[in-house]
């Protein structure tokens, strides 16, 4: 299955690109609104660094992505 999310995404450039996005990463127990890191962590580097599942922080990001959410 190809990933929707491209692998460099920027966690920032993904919520600027889908503010909903945000409460994705909210849910995760993640801090990345306003990190100054968040420029510079993909995906991948996000759930590493948490300790969260990829393939489920991914889905749930594409999941709001595809939904068309803007809030």
């Amino acid at each position: 299955m190809k990933r929707k999310l491209n692998d460099d995404a920027t966690m920032d450039g993904i919520m600027r690109k889908a503010p909903a996005a945000i409460r994705v990463v909210l849910q995760h127990g993640m801090l990345c609104v306003g990190c100054p890191i968040a420029s510079f962590h993909t995906v991948s580097d996000a759930a590493r660094e948490h300790d969260l599942d990829e393939d489920q922080l991914r889905c749930d990001l594409e999941a709001v992505i595809d939904a068309g959410e803007t809030d």
